[in-house]
């Protein structure tokens, strides 16, 4: 019993830590960009926020400069997909990684003004 109550304790450190450090860069990442999914360009408001996730472009969660150059905004969907291709590539892949560019059309833009013609 001794041991499982020494388990939870490491268990519940591990989880603190983990909350507190992706608490900071996540709160950073957000006051940095736009609340915008880097790939599919899903906007976001405060409404379903906790949708929108903080992405390691070099996949280090440790690796946090305060620019932000290593951070992406992702929505979960976009972001399970980019770990879906680095665990295949890491798997299966080759040496290099191939670079998916950021979605900048937004087919919805004008659509307010289009409504009202």
């Amino acid at each position: 019993m001794a041991g499982e109550s020494k388990l939870d304790k490491v268990l519940a450190e591990a989880r603190d830590y983990k909350a507190k450090r992706e608490k900071g860069y996540r709160e950073q990442a957000l006051k940095l960009y736009p609340w915008v999914c880097g790939r599919c360009t899903r906007e976001f408001t405060h409404k379903n926020l906790s949708e929108l996730t903080v992405h390691h472009r070099d996949h280090n969660h440790d690796n946090n400069p305060s620019d932000g150059s290593n951070w992406e905004l992702l929505c979960l969907y976009c972001h399970d997909n980019e770990h879906s291709r680095f665990e295949e590539l890491i798997r299966y892949g080759s040496t290099t990684e191939v670079k998916q560019d950021v979605a900048t059309y937004n087919p919805f833009a004008d659509l307010k003004a289009m409504m009202k013609k």
